[in-house]
């Protein structure tokens, strides 16, 4: 068998085989494969596509190419859940309690951030004494026992996507649904679960900007997830806004605490009620996605939701009086009001924009090695459709910092304000079941 064969199948729009995936996999993982073969093929498959079969034997190739998280040792049916990412996204800090407490295991591996805020792991690091390094019998002693835990990735993760999405980022490749389903979905096979619910962002802080878009990938990652053994299923959701109010680590950890006590903001909490009804669903815990979602919303007004959380941080090494008092997160220095330049209605909030003004403060990464400062952030007062007057506080800036007139301006050039009343965008677009 040779490469080049391959790439000229794949060049032609045939449809390769199993041992064809494989082989390249392979090859290219162990380095039999040089870099601008591996190019070729990556550009074929843009263009060329590949069907439903191809895909899943790409992702099942890419999760045989290095470890795998056996979780069989946790009772029940483990789900996960998984963003393609966005703006002021706290929600599986909010879901993994909230559907842990109904009983359903929440083993779940989190990254850390490249862009405008951190990751899931940088976020809970705002906690004092929560430490996210737990061998693999701790982490599996956790869940079976709390039903619950977070941890950082396996280093030998999907080895082969790592070194083909370093491939497609300079090759430009990047933005081709087999390519971007394979990679998002090896990471989740990877990691154990038995059931995956897939959050799939669209809008203009969204990797998808175009909703068609977004609905061919969430088609494509739910058809891999449910080809390869595991229930699968989707929600496309809005991104042109921000999701809730808190945009950076410590603020999103205060905002997750106040909607699993009922208090959030409403589109947070309406997302996490759709996610989390589908994650109980595929456990086995109800028998209808309506019947689980009030199974959460009791969960949220009796405090059970409220003191799993509690649990998850004393069990992770983190002070739990955070959960009470909110103030003991890391604050920042000073706090500035944006105010409204006149009056009228919010008519767009640029979320990628918006996100791009939190990570100028610190609350994001710019490159790896950069450092995060927990402490800052923004915290909008106000959502797409909101009336607002002249002077009106249209958000708040958390920073250490008082040189912040770049952030300023660049927020200013993306908050518009109509004098016409403006309709609140849909949150839910679609949910994909198979």
């Amino acid at each position: 068998m040779r490469i080049s064969d391959i790439i000229e199948k794949k060049r032609d729009g045939k449809e390769l085989t199993e041992e064809e995936i494989r082989y390249f996999v392979n090859g290219y993982t162990d380095g039999a494969i040089p870099d601008y073969q591996a190019s070729a093929l990556l550009m074929a498959i843009y263009f060329r596509d590949m069907n439903e079969t191809e895909r899943a034997v790409l992702t099942s190739a890419m999760v045989e190419s290095g470890d795998q998280i056996d979780l069989s040792a946790i009772d029940g049916t483990k789900v996960d859940k998984h963003s393609t990412g966005g703006v002021g996204d706290t929600t599986t800090l909010i879901l993994a309690p909230w559907v842990a407490s109904l009983g359903v295991p929440v083993a779940k591996m989190s990254g850390r951030g490249l862009g405008h805020t951190g990751g899931t792991l940088d976020k809970l690091e705002s906690i004092p004494g929560f430490h996210i390094e737990l061998s693999n019998d701790e982490f599996i002693e956790l869940v079976n026992r709390n039903k619950l835990a977070v941890i950082g990735q396996s280093g030998n993760l999907t080895p082969a996507d790592k070194k083909l999405y370093s491939l497609r980022d300079v090759t430009a490749t990047v933005n081709s649904i087999p390519l971007i389903a394979s990679s998002i979905m090896s990471k989740k096979i990877a990691s154990g679960a038995d059931a995956i619910v897939l959050d799939v962002k669209t809008g203009s802080g969204a990797f998808m900007k175009d909703l068609r878009d977004a609905e061919k990938l969430a088609h494509a990652m739910v058809s891999i997830g449910n080809r390869v053994g595991r229930k699968t299923m989707a929600v496309i959701s809005n991104m042109s806004q921000p999701l809730g109010f808190a945009i950076g680590n410590a603020l999103e950890i205060k905002e997750a605490i106040e909607t699993l006590q009922g208090n959030g903001p409403d589109d947070l909490t309406e997302l996490c009620l759709t996610l989390g009804s589908r994650m109980v669903l595929l456990a086995g815990k109800a028998e209808s996605v309506d019947g689980a979602r009030e199974m959460l919303i009791q969960n949220m007004h009796n405090g059970k939701a409220f003191a799993q959380f509690k649990k998850f941080l004393i069990a992770q090494g983190g002070d739990a009086k955070v959960a009470d008092n909110p103030e003991l997160l890391p604050a920042a220095t000073w706090r500035i009001e944006l105010p409204a330049k006149k009056s009228g209605y919010i008519d767009s909030i640029v979320a990628d924009e918006i996100g791009k003004a939190a990570m100028l403060l610190g609350a994001g990464r710019a490159s790896k090695e950069s450092e995060i400062d927990l402490a800052v952030g923004i915290v909008l007062h106000k959502k797409i459709g909101d009336p607002v007057k002249e002077g009106e506080s249209l958000l708040t800036l958390h920073t250490n910092s008082e040189d912040v007139d770049n952030v300023k301006q660049a927020i200013y050039q993306n908050i518009t304000i109509s004098d016409q009343p403006v309709q609140a965008p849909s949150l839910i677009y679609k949910t994909i079941e198979s």
